[in-house]
């Protein structure tokens, strides 16, 4: 379950970021996921509360926003939504599509004291 040393990656950049601007609690975060990032959304909720247990973000509010998966056509020379990595092209049917956004996570806002 990587979802769970993602965590633990967000909670360092949740620690070092107190550090630099002075807050001691969060109380939430919006964290962006892309449909293509490989990310478990169930896993995360659960990995974002065991991690952040007894540390500045215990108790904080994980809100997900959702990106879906982009990819350009090289065939139809079109930007497609897809749902996941390998999916045909579904103006051409092709599976020539290159990735160009949903494969990311990050976050994007905190909610701090």
């Amino acid at each position: 379950m990587h979802e769970m040393s993602l965590c633990e990656g967000m909670l360092q950049v949740l620690e070092q970021n107190a550090e630099e601007q002075g807050y001691s609690k969060v109380k939430t975060v919006w964290l962006v996921i892309g449909d293509l990032s490989g990310v478990e959304i169930e896993a995360m909720r659960f990995g974002f509360d065991a991690v952040m247990k007894n540390t500045l973000a215990d108790g904080a509010k994980l809100e997900i926003i959702r990106l879906p998966g982009q990819a350009w056509c090289m065939q139809c020379a079109k930007n497609v939504q897809v749902n996941q990595r390998f999916d045909e092209c579904p103006e051409c049917g092709s599976y020539q599509l290159q990735v160009t956004g949903g494969d990311e996570m990050r976050i994007k806002e905190l909610e701090v004291a």
